[in-house]
């Protein structure tokens, strides 16, 4: 199938970008990476009026790493994060989990921003935003705000962004030395979607942890009877028993929900005892 017909425009400033999607109302789409938007035009899942192309703004791209924070524009290309050595260093859950971003092609276009915008459930940076407590950048009609990444995803492709508002940054804390990263996830083929998938962060004294599932929800969930029962010091197993407790889960077209559950403890009881073992990759 082919698109619609719609206005393109590229935007050279995010006030520009902001006018551009003002002027042509809301059936208009911001252009990132395109790597989600131009499959769902071809198939005319989405049918814009135009195309608001923000690829060529400058200060949405690049990576910054100071004491505190680690922020990534949201113009960012997936190969960039991956190659990136201060995101290897200081969060490593998020240079395990680009490897599984689709295919090389399509790291190569695809952002991080649009990633995270799009909210796909079953994908691996907005699954990383909420297991490293980031905050989301937002430039829309009333002005600048930020929203952390627990009050972002609100449902299956729903998010925080309102009509008119853009993506611009994600900033992470920088974890303190010696926090522990999992990541892990179960897929068809390597590229696929995962069936589930899991990332993981817990405080150097086991004080705090975060634990977010994703491909088995609505959206990345935090499954916080797991969080609670690492903080307390239980055993892999125990804390696997308790995976998916108070998460909604829901079955698909690769698994039911049963066994997405059985999937979800699997996951964390391993990686728990690889982290366990001394075999974590901490920052």
């Amino acid at each position: 199938m082919k698109t619609n017909a719609f206005a393109y425009h590229r935007a050279a400033s995010v006030e520009e970008a902001l006018g551009l999607y003002a002027a042509a109302g809301e059936d208009a789409r911001y252009l990132a990476g395109g790597q989600s938007l131009m499959a769902a035009l071809n198939f005319r899942l989405d049918e814009p009026s135009a195309l608001i192309d923000v690829s060529r703004i400058a200060v949405l791209r690049g990576i910054a790493i100071n004491s505190a924070t680690i922020r990534i524009g949201a113009m960012t290309r997936h190969a960039e994060v991956a190659a990136d050595a201060g995101l290897a260093a200081h969060v490593p859950l998020i240079s395990q989990a680009i490897r599984h971003v689709a295919h090389p092609a399509i790291r190569n276009r695809g952002t991080f921003g649009g990633s995270v915008a799009l909210a796909d459930p079953a994908a691996e940076m907005p699954a990383c935003v909420l297991a490293l407590g980031g905050v989301i950048e937002i430039a829309g009609p009333a002005g600048l705000r930020r929203v952390a990444a627990d009050d972002f995803f609100l449902g299956l492709y729903e998010t925080a962004l309102q009509p008119g508002d853009l993506l611009t940054a994600v900033d992470l804390p920088v974890p303190p030395p010696g926090t522990h990263h999992g990541f892990a996830e179960l897929a068809r083929r390597r590229g696929d979607y995962a069936m589930a998938g899991l990332c993981l962060m817990i405080a150097p004294d086991r004080a705090s942890a975060r634990v977010v599932y994703f491909g088995i929800s609505d959206r990345p969930v935090r499954a916080r009877a797991a969080e609670a029962a690492i903080v307390a010091g239980a055993a892999p197993a125990e804390v696997a028993a308790l995976a998916t407790d108070g998460v909604d889960v829901f079955g698909d077209i690769n698994a039911a929900e049963t066994t997405k559950r059985h999937y979800a403890a699997i996951l964390l009881r391993r990686e728990l005892e690889r982290l366990d073992a001394g075999k974590d990759q901490a920052a």
